[in-house]
């Protein structure tokens, strides 16, 4: 989506490696991507669309994300629509094996992601970057080849409100870890994720929180394409965040799907960036009060 394109230059005006740098880390900023010039064949698919740039992405992505694997602590990865996890998370999969450790993923977003590209009717992309990384067949030649699928068991999805038919199909055969609005609704976000995190740790894997703007909901984060009501509260978004801190596991993040022509004086921006440093330690007491 063109307006996601500007999300990372929005994250950087809200301040996002002035808060991580004020808790003490050190930021090494790579600056924006661009796409490779790629070719692909046409798919069966005519409703699919943006194919050939979104292989270029991808390519331009999954590189870049491997060697700040590599090279760096905890690579922050700074969308775009969600598609850019098609490009983020295999790199991470692959660095994970070659530490000899598993990839876990925390999958953040209002829909599952989850469509083959013989499945989606729309056409958009970022509706797919998650049946891709599972390994789901029908993506090779268009998207890169996978080396290292990720396990369906390792993953886990909070805040699903928007599944389609065939995504429904896939969560059942692959048996998916899913918690809709509706599960939160009765038993709360700290009980699914509690049970997600010890199963990280009892693997001693590698965790990748994949956090997309319409998890929230619309009311506290308006600047969003896909925007479904009945998202996570800002309390809850927060709790997630801290716990995930607690935990000590989270090696990767992606934060995706910012679009700052929808915001409102940069209010989604600046919750982006408070909810990141949450994650990366900061506290009710040392967190700043917001002027809009």
């Amino acid at each position: 989506m063109a307006g996601c394109l500007m999300g990372p230059d929005a994250l950087r005006t809200a301040g996002l490696a002035e808060a991580l740098s004020g808790l003490g880390y050190a930021v090494d900023d790579l600056g924006n991507l661009s796409a490779e010039a790629v070719k692909v064949p046409l798919h069966e698919n005519a409703n699919i669309h943006g194919l050939d740039q979104l292989r270029g992405w991808l390519d331009s992505i999954s590189a870049t994300t491997y060697r700040a694997a590599k090279t760096h602590d905890m690579p922050i990865i700074l969308g775009g629509d969600h598609s850019v996890s098609a490009g983020s998370i295999p790199p991470l999969a692959r660095h994970a094996a070659d530490v000899g450790q598993p990839l876990f993923v925390l999958w953040l977003d209002a829909h599952p992601d989850l469509h083959l590209l013989t499945t989606t009717k729309s056409g958009n992309l970022h509706g797919t970057p998650m049946a891709y990384v599972l390994g789901q067949e029908g993506f090779q030649p268009s998207f890169p080849a996978l080396t290292h699928p990720v396990d369906p068991t390792n993953v886990c999805m909070l805040g699903l409100r928007s599944v389609d038919k065939a995504e429904r199909a896939l969560i059942s055969d692959l048996q998916l870890n899913v918690h809709d609005m509706r599960a939160i609704d009765e038993y709360g976000i700290k009980q699914p994720l509690t049970r997600f995190l010890d199963q990280v740790t009892a693997a001693n894997g590698r965790l990748h929180v994949s956090l997309d703007v319409d998890f929230l909901e619309p009311e506290i984060a308006c600047a969003v394409g896909t925007t479904v009501p009945g998202g996570a509260t800002f309390r809850e978004a927060h709790l997630v965040m801290e716990m995930l801190h607690d935990s000590g596991l989270v090696t990767s993040l992606d934060l995706v799907e910012l679009n700052p022509s929808l915001d409102e004086r940069g209010r989604t921006a600046n919750l982006i960036v408070d909810l990141t440093a949450s994650l990366m330690g900061r506290t009710v007491l040392d967190r700043p009060t917001t002027r809009y």
